[in-house]
């Protein structure tokens, strides 16, 4: 079946298997290494995108459905230099392992769109569906107050 969206700002059209998902054609297909599969059930959160200003688990959504969408990776966002989160998240420590690091990034870009200014119990709930073995999540939290912040 042939898609047409934009991925990371850029008009795409490919043809694309009906049950494929969303996780292993941007990844395999699309070459966006940043979206990586944990679970594969939804609730880790390494595959995370941002789909039409939403953080949303890729691998839940069919390729198909990016039809007509506009999804962005890890990658897009470096492409535009928009690198505040990365540096945030730096800074702060709060990378260790660094498997889930991509999806709680798009997780928090796309909280930050909405919220600016988010409370400690905003930041939680806006990364309620990203998962972390390695930091403890006290630095993630701290990253992306730094980021709301804008500093360097």
């Amino acid at each position: 079946m042939k898609i047409k969206f934009k991925l990371n700002g850029k008009d795409v059209e490919c043809e694309v298997l009906e049950y494929k998902r969303a996780l292993d054609f941007l990844r395999d297909d699309m070459r966006m290494t940043s979206v990586k599969e944990g679970c594969g059930e939804g609730e880790c959160g390494a595959c995370t995108i941002i789909l039409n200003g939403k953080n949303v688990n890729s691998c839940m959504v069919l390729a198909v459905e990016l039809d007509g969408q506009e999804v962005w990776t890890l990658e897009g966002l470096n492409e535009i230099g928009d690198t505040r989160i990365q540096d945030a998240y730096v800074e702060k420590g709060a990378i260790q392992c660094g498997f889930c690091t991509p999806g709680f990034i798009m997780s928090t870009k796309a909280l930050l769109e909405k919220n600016p200014n988010p409370t400690d119990e905003e930041i939680k709930e806006g990364l309620e569906g990203n998962l972390c073995r390695c930091t403890g999540y006290t630095k993630i939290i701290e990253a992306v107050k730094l980021a709301a912040r804008g500093e360097k």
